[in-house]
């Protein structure tokens, strides 16, 4: 009887260490697709951008996330451009989207970009501040009351041309870049990403792309509510397929003037 007991012990340890243990990440691949309308600075600086942009779970399944965003742009000079931003941000449960959002997200944010040609290669520095409303549908906060949050990113991007020395109708590139994302309350290091791709601007109007995406969103250590348990600081990573489409606006008065550079993500 007690060696029963003892092996069905030794069976019930794993279980109750696979249920307690915190869930690995999803191994499979996630897709995102970005369509992005672009107006370039014109004689006077002004422009801007309107972007779509949906993520799923898996390769082009399960659907979950969607954004709704634009802003304006003034180039300040030829390597200085800011802009005031704006968007929508919904998530979903992907088995129940009828069901509705299960957090959505209003977000302003402030942008400072800085291009810096290397030779061929054109350099990025991309700075913004984020001021964000979010709701959720599970009474997370009280009804009609949205919690905020801010946050800070940085990212510093490259593209290569490689049959043309300037991004212009008919050269295909290289693109690459790393974000990190920081939350003042903390302050901690709150997400990474970092960033692969090939593509081509086929005509003045519209480039495309396809690229290698990872992000590592990380979770503070923190108290469990009720338990007097202590949650060690986590992270969880996520391989994804970027597709992105970018329609840029020419100006009537612009024919004469070579191809300007296409940002490739302004995500």
């Amino acid at each position: 009887m007690l060696v029963s007991v003892v092996a069905l012990a030794a069976l019930a340890a794993p279980a109750a260490r696979a249920q307690t243990a915190p869930r690995p990440p999803d191994p499979q691949w996630g897709s995102w697709t970005i369509n992005t309308l672009v107006l370039p600075g014109g004689p006077k600086g002004w422009g801007g951008y309107f972007e779509l942009q949906g993520r799923s779970n898996a390769i082009a399944r399960q659907f979950f996330y969607n954004e709704i965003k634009g802003g304006v742009s003034y180039d300040v000079t030829d390597n200085f451009t800011v802009l005031l931003g704006t968007g929508r941000y919904s998530t979903a449960d992907y088995r129940d989207l009828s069901a509705g959002y299960l957090a959505l997200e209003r977000r302003l944010w402030q942008q400072f970009t800085f291009t810096q040609p290397v030779g061929r290669v054109k350099l990025e520095h991309r700075f913004r501040v984020e001021q964000r409303w979010t709701r959720f549908r599970d009474d997370v906060v009280p009804t009609n009351q949205a919690r905020y949050r801010g946050r800070q990113r940085y990212r510093l991007s490259a593209v290569l041309p490689l049959n043309k020395p300037t991004i212009q109708p008919g050269t295909a590139f290289l693109s690459v870049y790393n974000e990190v994302f920081f939350d003042p309350r903390g302050p901690y290091f709150e997400r990474n990403r970092a960033y692969a791709g090939a593509g081509v601007q086929l005509n003045r109007n519209l480039t495309v792309q396809a690229a290698w995406l990872n992000q590592v969103d990380y979770k503070p250590a923190r108290a469990q509510a009720g338990t007097g348990q202590f949650i060690a600081r986590t992270r969880q990573a996520k391989d994804n397929l970027v597709l992105t489409v970018v329609y840029r606006i020419v100006r009537a008065k612009a024919d004469e003037k070579p191809a300007p550079f296409t940002p490739f993500q302004p995500d």
